[in-house]
């Protein structure tokens, strides 16, 4: 006589134990790579568009406006502390329904302008759709976080036929990203309980950050204008970008790409800066 599967006891978190046959934990763990499998196949997609218009940017416009990509798919320790946090159905199709950031890229660009334009570029293309757009740029979070945060679906084809996979996008400046990952460090050392005076400093930082990128994109310009009397090029700032495929984590706790509830789409936005005004667009399309 056949020995039964063994069994694997567990205990929720209403302390409800539960059984589970190894044989059942191996079929969910199939089924949880092949969930998966397709965000990172969506996440691909959009890599290889940002690698284009990057290629396309260093060989025929002097100047690239992409300093940096890292990308991610979330792990699932931290997609099963989402689906509790948010109290989303543990079925698949809930979760693919409502989280929407399981996939996701940040480019971190040269300047502001240069965020406003990658996401037109990327979002004018036919076969990517807009879901959502929160531009935290226009519209700073209380604390001084800013960044353009967008959900995208893009098309994959896989045998079975073709699927549309949600990836979240962040664009920001460099000086952005620095900001937001002292934050994240600042946040972790003191487990989110940060005293008022650092969070005040860090505010402080973040304006003296937004101050930099108004003085850069000035300088920027100035030097555009100018020409290249010297004789070379722009600098081909960001040609050594290349998509890290491993790159830095976006996950919920690092930098609020989970944590982002995006609204609906913004219209225009734009970023001010009195001496050299930088005006950003957020085109969309109809659905």
């Amino acid at each position: 006589m056949a020995n039964p599967a063994p069994l694997v006891h567990a205990t929720t978190s209403d302390d409800a134990e539960i059984t589970v046959s190894a044989a059942e934990l191996r079929e969910l763990r199939d089924e949880l790579q092949r969930f998966l499998m397709e965000y990172r196949f969506g996440l691909q997609e959009i890599e290889t568009k940002i690698g284009i218009l990057r290629d396309e940017f260093l060989l025929t416009h002097d100047y690239n406006p992409i300093e940096h990509v890292s990308s991610r798919v979330k792990s699932p320790d931290s997609l099963v502390e989402k689906v509790q946090r948010k109290g989303v159905d543990g079925d698949f199709a809930a979760i693919r329904k409502n989280i929407t950031d399981i996939a996701g890229v940040r480019i971190t660009c040269s300047f502001v302008a240069d965020v406003y334009r990658l996401f037109n570029l990327l979002t004018a293309q036919d076969d990517v759709r807009l879901i959502t757009v929160k531009d935290y740029i226009a519209e700073p979070k209380t604390n001084g976080y800013k960044s353009l945060h967008a959900i995208i679906e893009v098309p994959v084809f896989l045998s079975t036929g073709r699927i549309e996979v949600p990836v979240e996008v962040q664009f920001r400046t460099i000086a952005m990203d620095f900001w937001a990952s002292l934050e994240h460090k600042i946040y972790y050392k003191y487990d989110t309980r940060v005293p008022d005076g650092l969070l005040a400093s860090l505010k402080d930082a973040a304006d003296t950050a937004a101050e930099l990128d108004q003085r850069m994109e000035r300088l920027h310009t100035e030097i555009r204008r100018g020409g290249n009397r010297g004789g070379g090029v722009d600098a081909g700032v960001g040609e050594n970008a290349e998509i890290d495929e491993g790159g830095a984590p976006v996950e919920a706790g690092d930098d609020r790409i989970a944590d982002t509830a995006p609204s609906a789409e913004s219209a225009p936005v734009s970023s001010t800066d009195a001496a050299a005004p930088v005006t950003g667009t957020v085109r969309t399309r109809a659905i």
